[in-house]
């Protein structure tokens, strides 16, 4: 896209900036050139940690706009503040990559859509786990026709403990309970995306959704939980699937990160698919297993690391702006996402199923 490394710039230094910024860190084709957070000491302490001595510290998102070495901003603001900033970034020309999920509504959505088709420039809703591994290398299996038509898919979610996760700032917990900041609650909708995202990737968009949300205080009290909590979702051509939220408060699950488990398991008319872990994992189980035609495969040449799904989301981004195609998600996917998303929130308030209107497009 142009002769040297692109300049990147990251607004929001919280605890997710770190897999963020792995990446960038590596590739010859990105450079950190700036970091923007209201607390410039804490984006000074990033630099420090990503070894960066010479980029710049900002603590407005107007100044690193208005720098000409940013070509793209990395946006990892609160799920409210995503709109704003994110037309910032398309008014100012540069391309943008916007985590998950885009905005807290479907009108928020249609304005940010509208711009990015207007800009010309490259925009991304930054989605990790269709980078998985593990889902990854299921996907390659289901083109292989290794389980024939998927018929069906059933997701889980599982919080858990962990001696080995990683500090979650109370500030990050603190905003995700506020539902005007949040959008919806932290496991159906801000860590639910992935798992829609997961659905859309496998079956297409739904055509009907219908939720149960319930909820669960944590032991030290630090959070609400939406859950239990199920999803169910129907598929045009008389496919279905689910997901399913559970909190296990004394459940210990192996992690550097999140302490959560997350499985899949996809059913064709030949076979069915499992795909083990996510955030973190429960034991030594293969990350990938195949049934079909009475025999049982097991792929344990696959990465479980949660890391590697964010270097390779920013890999394929990085190498589509140097050598042409699309990102994923595109502003228009990510629309599909979040309003798979919001029609679980929709069912759950209205205590009946919520048809989703097609609009076109597949994850498929």
């Amino acid at each position: 896209m142009q002769g040297g490394p692109i300049g990147v710039g990251i607004v929001g230094t919280g605890r997710i900036s770190d897999l963020h910024a792995i990446e960038y860190l590596a590739s010859p084709l990105a450079r950190i050139v700036a970091l923007c957070d209201l607390d410039t000491a804490r984006a000074a302490e990033r630099a420090a940690t990503w070894g960066l001595d010479d980029v710049a510290i900002e603590g407005d998102i107007d100044a690193l706009l208005a720098r000409p070495d940013v070509d793209l901003v990395e946006i990892l603001l609160p799920h409210h503040l995503h709109l704003e900033a994110a037309l910032k970034a398309v008014d100012a020309g540069k391309i943008v990559s916007l985590q998950k999920p885009m905005c807290i509504s479907l009108e928020e959505a249609d304005r940010l859509v509208a711009a990015a088709d207007g800009s010309g420039r490259p925009f991304k809703v930054f989605e990790n786990f269709l980078f998985y591994p593990p889902v990854v290398r299921a996907r390659q299996l289901i083109a292989e026709d290794a389980i024939g038509t998927p018929l069906s898919i059933r997701i889980k979610s599982n919080p858990g403990r962990s001696t080995t996760a990683w500090d979650v700032p109370a500030s990050a917990i603190a905003w995700r309970q506020r539902p005007e900041h949040a959008g919806g609650g932290p496991l159906v909708f801000d860590d639910g995306h992935h798992k829609f995202a997961l659905a859309w990737h496998f079956m297409g968009e739904p055509e009907e959704v219908h939720a149960f949300i319930g909820q669960t205080e944590t032991a030290d009290r630090r959070e609400l939980l939406d859950a239990p909590s199920i999803v169910s979702f129907r598929f045009p051509g008389n496919r279905i699937g689910n997901l399913e939220i559970v909190h296990s408060p004394e459940l210990e699950i192996a992690t550097r990160h999140y302490a959560q488990d997350d499985r899949v398991e996809i059913t064709g008319s030949k076979g069915v698919i499992w795909v083990n872990g996510g955030h973190g994992r429960l034991s030594d189980t293969a990350p990938v297993v195949l049934y079909r035609d009475g025999a049982l495969t097991e792929f344990r040449d696959v990465a479980t690391g949660w890391e590697q799904s964010f270097v390779l989301s920013t890999r394929h981004f990085l190498e589509v702006l140097s050598q042409g195609g699309r990102p994923v998600l595109t502003a228009r996917e990510g629309r599909q996402v979040l309003r798979f998303a919001l029609a679980a929130l929709e069912s759950a308030r209205l205590g009946r199923p919520v048809p989703v209107a097609a609009e076109g497009g597949s994850g498929v």
